[in-house]
Formats: C-alpha cells, sequence, structure tokens
C-alpha cells in the first residue's frame, strides 16, 4: 500500500519558499560582499548550485521510490554522493577559508537552509501535482441525484 500525500498547507508552501529564498538570499549576499577572490566567490556559489540540485534530485529519487516509480540503485546511490560530496565541498572549503568563525557559520547555516528550503519546495510541487490530477472531492450533499 503507498502512502498517500497530504495536501500541503499554504503556511507550510510559504516557510518552504521562505527557507529556500531567504537561505539562498543570504548566502548570495555575503558572497557578493565577501572580501575574497573571484575565483573563490565562484567556488562557493558553484557549491550552493550543486548542493541545491542534489538534495532535489535526491528528493525526488526518495520520493518516485515511495510511490514505486523505477529508479536505478545507481541513480540512487549517486544522488546522495552528490548531496554528501556538496556538504564536504563547502566543509572543506569553509574549514580552509581565511574567514571569521561567525562568517563560516553564516556561510554553513545559509547553505543547509538552502537545502532544506529546496526539498521541501519540491515536496510540496510533488505533492499539489499530485492533488491537480485528482478531481476534487465531492460531499454527499453535492453529487447529482440518480
Amino acid at each position: 500500500m503507498q502512502p498517500q500525500p497530504q495536501r500541503p498547507t499554504g503556511a507550510f508552501i510559504g516557510a518552504s519558499w521562505a527557507a529556500l529564498l531567504v537561505g539562498a538570499i543570504a548566502y548570495l549576499t555575503g558572497l557578493w560582499n565577501a572580501g575574497m577572490a573571484l575565483t573563490e566567490k565562484g567556488y562557493y556559489f558553484t557549491v550552493l548550485l550543486y548542493g541545491l540540485f542534489s538534495a532535489v534530485s535526491l528528493q525526488k529519487s526518495v520520493r518516485d521510490r515511495l510511490e514505486s516509480i523505477p529508479v536505478t540503485a545507481i541513480y540512487y546511490g549517486l544522488c546522495w554522493v552528490s548531496l554528501l560530496l556538496a556538504v564536504l565541498l563547502l566543509t572543506v572549503g569553509l574549514w580552509n577559508a581565511t574567514l571569521l568563525a561567525s562568517e563560516k557559520g553564516f556561510y554553513a547555516m545559509s547553505f543547509l537552509l538552502s537545502l532544506f528550503g529546496a526539498v521541501a519546495v519540491q515536496k510540496n510541487i510533488r505533492d499539489l501535482a499530485h492533488f491537480k490530477d485528482d478531481p476534487p472531492a465531492q460531499s454527499p450533499a453535492t453529487l447529482p441525484e440518480e
């Protein structure tokens, strides 16, 4: 028996988008204002994009498996490796960066908030698509009489 998704509430949809946007905008604003080399900024920007893509791809793979949609084991494994690699790349970059500890924490938290937001937004989009395909349930009072 497949678990049936529940329709996400407006509050959860808003919170998901807010988490994604606040995390990504904070991270990118920090990069824009950082006094680091352009190549270093490019590295952190690429890690953010890679992390967002791998998080969404993993969420989709997990959801596909839950809904009995075929996902190859190699792709599923690559999704996990990609997400872990994105987090590892950020960790190594921040570990070796000549930034204050507070700046390192800022980048780490805004990165993780962005990943969470991306996963939640993807979940909401998937859930809403499920309800869009199904006709709304009618109550007995609105059913046509025979």
